[in-house]
């Protein structure tokens, strides 16, 4: 994945910009990240998104959750991706912390089943149904200049 230098990524076959925010919650919001799991959590973080091609570009950690705005490649799944980390995650943290982790989980617990993703864009919606609502007008054989060159479908 290669970032051009008008914010775009490109891969073998596509261009694209997907951003995304995401919000994962612990287990019944106990305060479980604190001052020496944080670090720890932020290191994983970090290292997991990178080796899977993620970008993160903000990040930040309470004590009961977190939020991560990154950039991600089309090939990814999202829900398998967020599931397999948040498993990895609590797996790492309950074995490297088990006494501030078992202060508030007798169980194997660390984050709460549910979790926020939102996508990010530069446009607004409106913006955009605006652009799809004018594609006829915008492609139409009178307008579109590769016809009036007559090199429509010899790119």
């Amino acid at each position: 994945m290669r970032c051009r230098k008008d914010g775009y990524y490109v891969n073998r076959h596509s261009c694209f910009l997907l951003q995304y925010h995401l919000v994962l919650v612990t287990k019944y919001r106990h305060p479980v990240i604190t001052d020496a799991l944080e670090k720890r959590l932020k290191e994983y973080t970090l290292k997991y998104f990178k080796d899977r091609s993620c970008v993160i570009l903000a990040l930040e950690f309470m004590p009961d959750h977190i939020h991560i705005l990154f950039d991600a490649p089309p090939q990814i799944n999202m829900a398998d991706f967020i599931n397999a980390y948040k498993s990895a995650s609590s797996r790492r943290m309950r074995a490297e912390f088990p006494n501030e982790v078992s202060r508030y989980y007798w169980k194997p617990y660390f984050w709460s089943l549910s979790y926020f993703i939102g996508t990010i864009s530069e446009r607004t919606t409106e913006a955009v149904k605006q652009y799809i609502q004018n594609q006829k007008i915008a492609d139409s054989p009178a307008t579109d200049p590769q016809v009036t060159r007559g090199t429509l479908g010899r790119g």
